[in-house]
């Protein structure tokens, strides 16, 4: 009888803990491996039965779902923000790998994407891109905050600009703080060298997908932004719908209620407690939803399809800050259709109730 056996994996640096259940639920094995491939491999292989393993998302994340997803039934990355069983009681790593396989044999696991849609050099590029505009923000902000706390005014871009340099150097009268701001120029100066860099290998790689000329026909959407959001989302058929989007986007309106049916007279009857709004949600993806909210703030302040729709919403007695998360959620779900459609983008099919 080919029996299922359900394996929660704690990933380590050095070790992985391992633990092994039935398909009754008892635990049949713990074992510690190595984190090398030939130890996780002859750890699966010596086990019968149909496999089913987990782990959390991590570092080691990719390269071990690309190791074991041959040599398993089922696999599922799970996300660890969502995994609120590991925090309570007692915690190791023998524990937290017999939680997981729990909650794998009862399905309760969050699923992370890590499917291969053939993006995975323009999202290593995106995220090359991404940490070096961190950095360089970064940066700026130390050099700004470095005037400002000798009451200097540095409004603007100049205190950033080569050629003005020496000016705004000989206006910092401490040795200690000149000495301080040499370095931080210097590496400003690295930082936006190399970000230029990898902005023009991010669109060069962009343009090899047949979904960024496609894209860049929604309005506000420019060149990085469309390459961001490919790697990003990577292919529109993982999501089902919208609002599935609009939640790993993080612009899904959170609710809570709690005893929402009562009987009156012998009838069941929906409770008319109002529901409480949460905000939006919690977990999702950050670069995906700067990268909307980015469109969304071009799009308030420039003439065009997506402007009129903006006004169109503050016209009708809605808040700004709403109008702006209804235009946010409209832009996200035209995208996503065009994509999945590979139709171009008509301004007409905007209508407010359709967000």
């Amino acid at each position: 009888m080919n029996r299922v056996k359900y394996i929660g994996l704690d990933v380590h640096q050095a070790t992985i803990v391992a633990a092994v259940l039935d398909d009754s639920g008892k635990l049949v094995m713990q074992s510690i491996l190595e984190t090398k491939a030939t130890a996780i491999l002859e750890f699966l292989h010596g086990l019968s039965g149909t496999l089913q393993v987990t782990f959390e998302e991590g570092t080691w994340s990719t390269w071990l779902h690309d190791l074991l997803l041959p040599h398993v039934a089922k696999l599922v990355v799970c996300n660890p923000r969502k995994n609120a069983l590991l925090k309570d009681g007692s915690k190791s790593d023998k524990i937290d790998a017999r939680k997981l396989a729990e909650l794998l044999r009862a399905d309760m696991l969050s699923p992370v994407y890590h499917r291969d849609s053939g993006v995975r050099q323009l999202k290593e590029l995106a995220r090359s891109y991404s940490a070096l505009t961190k950095d360089t923000i970064r940066v700026m902000n130390r050099l700004k905050s470095l005037y400002r706390s000798r009451a200097i005014a540095c409004a603007g871009r100049q205190v950033y600009a080569p050629r003005q340099r020496a000016l705004w150097l000989e206006r910092l009268s401490e040795t200690g703080q000149h000495r301080r701001a040499e370095p931080l120029c210097q590496q400003l100066d690295a930082l936006q060298a190399l970000r230029q860099q990898a902005r023009r290998d991010l669109l060069r790689e962009a343009r090899r997908h047949p979904a960024a000329s496609q894209l860049r026909q929604v309005p506000c959407f420019g060149p990085v932004r469309v390459a961001l959001f490919i790697a990003q989302v990577q292919t529109p058929f993982r999501f089902r719908s919208k609002r599935q989007f609009w939640t790993y986007c993080g612009l899904a309106v959170e609710t809570h209620g709690s005893a929402e049916y009562r009987f009156v007279a012998g009838q069941l009857a929906r409770s008319k407690r109002a529901v409480l709004v949460r905000g939006l949600n919690d977990h999702y993806n950050h670069e995906l939803k700067n990268v909307l909210k980015g469109a969304t703030t071009l799009a308030c302040s420039r003439p065009g399809p997506f402007h009129d729709f903006y006004l169109a919403l503050l016209d009708k007695g809605m808040k700004p800050a709403m109008a702006r998360l209804t235009l946010t959620r409209k832009m996200a779900a035209v995208t996503l259709l065009l994509w999945k459609k590979g139709e171009r983008f008509d301004a007409q099919q905007l209508k407010p109730q359709a967000a």
